[in-house]
């Protein structure tokens, strides 16, 4: 695998993260919407992440580099669980029986989402400065 294509995944996983990342706070930030645009509380959305082969490479094109895989966001999901209820009549969402419908966020889980995603970065990071380190190493050499 060369230089550009190690740096190629560690940016496409940096990207995916960051997307990751985006969403966990966008969940975060509506734990307590109860209205939107579509109607209806404010649904979870999770990224699903896809391997796709690293291509370009020279090396890819014979099959030395196959096992080398980019990662991409898919698709963004929105949660199909129901809403949680809470009885407060005198909220101006309830329904007739005094129930609020609140989005299915669960603050523990997207916090911790968050540290494992904030975590997979910086690995990310430290991947593409090793190839950089790398990189520059060998046109020391070259001197």
């Amino acid at each position: 695998m060369d230089f550009f294509s190690s740096m190629d995944i560690s940016a496409s996983a940096l990207s995916a993260e960051r997307t990751r990342m985006n969403l966990i706070s966008s969940n975060l930030a509506n734990v307590n919407s109860t209205r939107t645009a579509e109607g209806g509380p404010y649904r979870r959305k999770d990224a699903v992440f896809t391997a796709t082969p690293a291509s370009g490479s020279f090396g890819a094109a014979l099959g030395r580099a196959a096992d080398a895989r980019r990662v991409e966001v898919s698709q963004i999901t929105e949660d199909r669980n129901p809403p949680r209820l809470q009885f407060e009549p005198t909220h101006p969402d309830a329904d007739p029986q005094g129930y609020v419908a609140y989005p299915n966020v669960n603050v523990v889980e997207e916090m911790a989402d968050m540290i494992t995603a904030t975590r997979s970065y910086e690995a990310n990071v430290t991947a593409a400065q090793a190839a950089k380190s790398m990189a520059l190493k060998t046109l020391e050499l070259m001197r």
